[in-house]
């Protein structure tokens, strides 16, 4: 098998491409960071090919899959994807429209080539990084929390149409809570709880991904949470949310 993963370079990327290469899976290392993927390619056990490309970028996207068209790839890990912290009339609107281009185009654009092709041949492995961000409003983190909430259900409208087709095509999608990465630091933030093991979340997300599970949450207290969060009105939901981004401040 051959695995294609965005934002490879560090984090739960990285550590997906190390839970995979322990089960043989071939690699395509895909980021910005050209030193990092080489580094993460020469500790691997297997074939690891690094292709240097900022998904932020419509063109380089469809470069992206045009270059790997060829290799027959089976899974497709949409990894990629960072926040920006502050209120929303007061945040670089720049970089929002860089996240929603990273967290939204990136995952649409790659996840639709890719399943096409999976569809043609009726096998494949979809996983799309979310976070538990995506089942809530986020108050100072408005546009990342929004985000994720479209990567979300996007996943899951086309889980639901692949099982109407009896496709033996599978998408999943990860909604972890706080993880120990370099998110923190890219989003100006700092987790007002203890972060996951990386490493523990991307184990979960590849045996998930395999069990062929929709939704994948890593940790009892996140999932604990998504069951309390059914129960409360959402005005609560929008005041606990606030409260709880402000500690990262």
């Amino acid at each position: 098998m051959k695995a294609l993963i965005t934002g490879a370079s560090s984090g739960i990327g990285r550590d997906i491409a190390k839970e995979l290469s322990e089960r043989g899976v071939e690699l395509i290392l895909v980021a910005r960071r050209t030193d990092r993927l080489n580094e993460l390619a020469n500790e691997l056990k297997v074939k690891a090919d690094v292709i240097t490309c900022d998904v932020s970028s419509q063109e380089e996207c469809m470069r992206l899959y045009e270059a790997v068209k060829p290799m027959d790839i089976d899974i497709l890990v949409n990894n990629a994807g960072f926040g920006l912290f502050g209120f929303f009339s007061e945040s670089d609107l720049n970089r929002e429209l860089e996240m929603v281009d990273v967290n939204i185009k990136a995952v649409h654009i790659l996840t639709k080539l890719f399943l096409q092709d999976f569809k043609k041949k009726d096998s494949g492995y979809i996983l799309n990084v979310a976070s538990s961000a995506a089942f809530l409003p986020g108050p100072l983190l408005s546009v990342y929390y929004a985000t994720k909430a479209y990567v979300l259900r996007l996943s899951e409208a086309i889980y639901e149409e692949l099982k109407r087709e009896k496709s033996r095509v599978s998408i999943s999608v990860l909604c972890p809570g706080p993880v120990r990465t370099e998110f923190d630091k890219t989003a100006n933030v700092k987790f007002s709880v203890k972060g996951l093991e990386s490493r523990q979340v991307a184990k979960t997300a590849v045996k998930g991904m395999f069990s062929k599970k929709l939704i994948i949450i890593p940790g009892f207290l996140m999932k604990a949470a998504r069951i309390l969060e059914r129960f409360l009105p959402e005005k609560w939901l929008l005041k606990a949310a606030y409260h709880m981004q402000k500690r990262k401040a």
